[in-house]
Parts: structure tokens; C-alpha cells; sequence
């Protein structure tokens, strides 16, 4: 993989861990700004939202120019709305810094996930797409925790700075001009319509797959969301012991990328034993052994299945370069949003999972019959 690609993944990571890291420093950070701890986590929801209406409008926005300043624009405003937080004493001026991240970074994902599979020739595409993705899965295992340690230990403006620190070797890279003959960066497409690209998007393939897509990632937040209440709650672990679960989860996620995009995944099978897997750890989740392996293995299960998922998304629709990768992320935003909430309205989030996973593999099963 090109050094260009590791360098983008950086980035995704960063982001990934801004988009994550406030569930564990909304004690401080409520405390600090004088607010109610259910206003600071209202941030979190504020990040979400921003996801999901940034993707299509900012590569609308991105379609038009060349894909290196494009990218360099949606990282530097990102780079500098962490800073305003980080310097800021007022609430509100938080509040619209998430916002604003939000937007940029799904604007910068959803340029450079179509971006990376350019670089490199077809066969190694879904590699490419797994490697930015790991950034996301990255972020889960690592930069949440660190970001709670480095909270802990000089406050909660420390994590701010940084996720902006991390972001800048590829802002650097992205402003620098690249040498003749060394990480040529294709500008994009020449000539972009934004109507021919929304026609390509109409296709029913290409639909069914957004649609299972969102439904496997409500599935997998759905259950994430309620891990650690799981654990405590049914499992009866002590609290010391919840990082330890989020950290299967988030190795069996890592893995799972991994191998998507080393290995061709099938579908049909991995969306058939999806939901069986939920049902296992409502069933088995009040022992901590098996809650331990099959959170590891749901969470390589379903990181797989997503990362299988976009870049089938990516491969479906080469006529619209500039809205797919768009139109993956809302997708898995969508289910990432939707699927906690779902959960917390029927109080069995684990059944909640399990039912989502089976009404994505009816969708496929669907969609192949017709």
C-alpha cells in the first residue's frame, strides 16, 4: 500500500477518535463548562447527526475540485474547530465546534474512501478500503481509551489537541507538492455531474447494499451501545472489568477488517450467521467467558461484514466516483445513530441486534431473489 494511504489512515483514525472519545470525558468536560452531564453528551449526538447530513453535502461540495485540495480543506477546518474546543470556555461555541468536525469529517471520508481505491490497481481495492477503515476500528480500541487517560490525566482539552496533532502528517502531505514520479495523487475527475452520479446511485443493487449495510451497522451499535451495562448488569462483572470487554470487541473489529480486505467474504453466509451470533450473547452473556469470545467474534464479524459491504458499495458504482464513498458513510452513520436508539426504545438491546441482522439478511435474500 502506498505510504500516502497509512498516512490518510492516520487521519481516519484521528477522526474516529474524536467522533468516540467523549463518552469517556463527559464528567470533566460537563464539569469544566458548568453544564448538565446529559448536555455534555448531547455532543455525542451532535457528531452523529453532522455525519450523516455532511457526507452527501460536502462531497457534493468536493465533487467540483481537485481531490487533493478538497481533502486538505475538509482536514484543515477539522484541525482547526478542535483547536477553538480545545481554547474555548463557552458551551455553545463547543457544541457548533462539533458540529462543524462532524461535517468536515464526513466530508474528508467520504472523498478519500473512493480516493484510495484509485491509487491502487482493482485488485488490491477492497485492501485499500480496509485500511482506511481500520482507522475507525483503531480508534475503538486505542484512541477512545487514550483519550480517557490522556482526559484523566491533564483534562479534557488535552484529548482536543490531540486529535489535531494527529491529523497534521496528512495535512502536511496533502499540502505539499508531490515529486514527479513519487505519491502521484490523482486531482479526480475532470469532468463531474452531479446528476449523472445520483442516477448511478438510483440502481437497485446498489440500494439493497446501502440499506443491508445500514441495518449490520445498527445491529453492531445496537449491542456495542449496551456492552458495558451487559456486562455489569447481567453478567454481574465488576466495573474494572467493562474495558476489558470493549477491548475484545474492538480487537475482534480490528481483525475483522483486516481480513476483509485480505479475503473475499460471503455474504450470504456471514449475514446468515450475523444474527445467530446476537443471539448467542443474549443468551450466554450472564456467563463471562462466552461473553468474552463472542463479543470478540461478533466484532470481527461485523466489522467485516461493513468493510465487505462498502466496498461492494464503491465497486457498484464506478459512474459516481464522487457520491459513493459519500452514500457508504451516511449508510453506516445512519445504523451507528439509529441503532442505540432502537435498543434503548425495547430495553433488549441484544435482541434488538439480533432482529436488525435478521431483517438485513431478508433484505439480501431479497434483493438476490429478484
Amino acid at each position: 500500500m502506498p505510504l500516502f494511504l497509512h498516512v490518510l489512515a492516520l487521519a481516519v483514525f484521528a477522526q474516529g477518535t474524536s467522533e468516540f472519545m467523549l463518552s469517556g470525558l463527559v464528567p470533566d468536560l460537563a464539569r469544566d463548562l458548568g453544564v448538565a452531564p446529559a448536555a455534555a453528551a448531547a455532543l455525542t449526538a451532535a457528531y452523529a447527526a453532522g455525519m450523516i447530513v455532511g457526507a452527501p453535502l460536502m462531497a457534493a461540495v468536493g465533487a467540483r475540485l481537485p481531490r487533493r485540495p478538497a481533502l486538505a480543506g475538509f482536514l484543515a477546518a477539522f484541525v482547526l474547530v478542535h483547536v477553538l474546543g480545545a481554547l474555548t470556555t463557552d458551551f455553545a461555541v463547543l457544541f457548533g465546534t462539533r458540529a462543524v468536525a462532524a461535517v468536515m469529517n464526513a466530508g474528508f471520508l467520504a472523498l478519500a474512501l473512493p480516493h484510495a481505491v484509485s491509487l491502487v490497481p482493482e485488485a488490491r481495492r477492497p485492501r485499500a478500503t480496509a485500511l482506511l477503515l481500520s482507522g475507525v476500528t483503531l480508534a475503538c480500541v486505542v484512541g477512545v481509551p487514550a483519550g480517557a487517560v490522556l482526559g484523566a490525566a491533564y483534562g479534557w482539552r488535552a484529548a482536543f489537541w490531540a486529535v489535531a496533532l494527529l491529523c497534521l502528517p496528512a495535512l502536511l502531505m496533502l499540502l505539499r507538492r508531490p515529486a514527479p514520479g513519487r505519491d502521484r495523487v490523482p486531482a479526480g475527475p475532470a469532468d463531474v455531474s452531479l446528476r449523472r452520479e445520483l442516477t448511478a446511485l438510483r440502481s437497485g443493487p446498489l440500494r439493497a447494499t446501502l440499506t443491508v449495510a445500514a441495518l449490520v451497522n445498527g445491529a453492531t451499535f445496537a449491542g456495542f451501545a449496551f456492552l458495558a451495562v451487559i456486562a455489569t448488569d447481567t453478567a454481574g462483572l465488576p466495573p474494572v472489568a467493562v474495558p476489558g470487554l470493549l477491548a475484545a470487541f474492538g480487537t475482534g473489529a480490528f481483525l475483522g477488517v483486516t481480513a476483509a480486505g485480505r479475503t473475499t467474504l460471503r455474504l450470504p453466509l456471514a449475514l446468515a450467521v450475523l444474527p445467530v451470533g446476537w443471539a448467542l450473547i443474549a443468551a450466554l452473556g450472564a456467563h463471562p467467558v462466552p461473553l468474552f469470545l463472542l463479543a470478540a467474534a461478533q466484532g470481527a464479524l461485523s466489522f467485516a461484514l461493513g468493510t465487505t459491504l462498502v466496498s461492494r458499495t464503491l465497486h457498484l458504482a464506478p459512474d459516481a466516483p464522487s457520491l459513493s464513498g459519500a452514500f457508504a458513510t451516511v449508510a453506516l452513520n445512519t445504523g451507528a445513530f439509529a441503532g442505540p436508539l432502537l435498543a434503548a426504545a425495547t430495553t433488549t438491546p441484544l435482541w434488538t441486534s439480533a432482529t436488525l441482522a435478521l431483517v438485513a439478511l431478508a433484505c439480501w435474500a431479497g434483493t438476490r431473489r429478484a
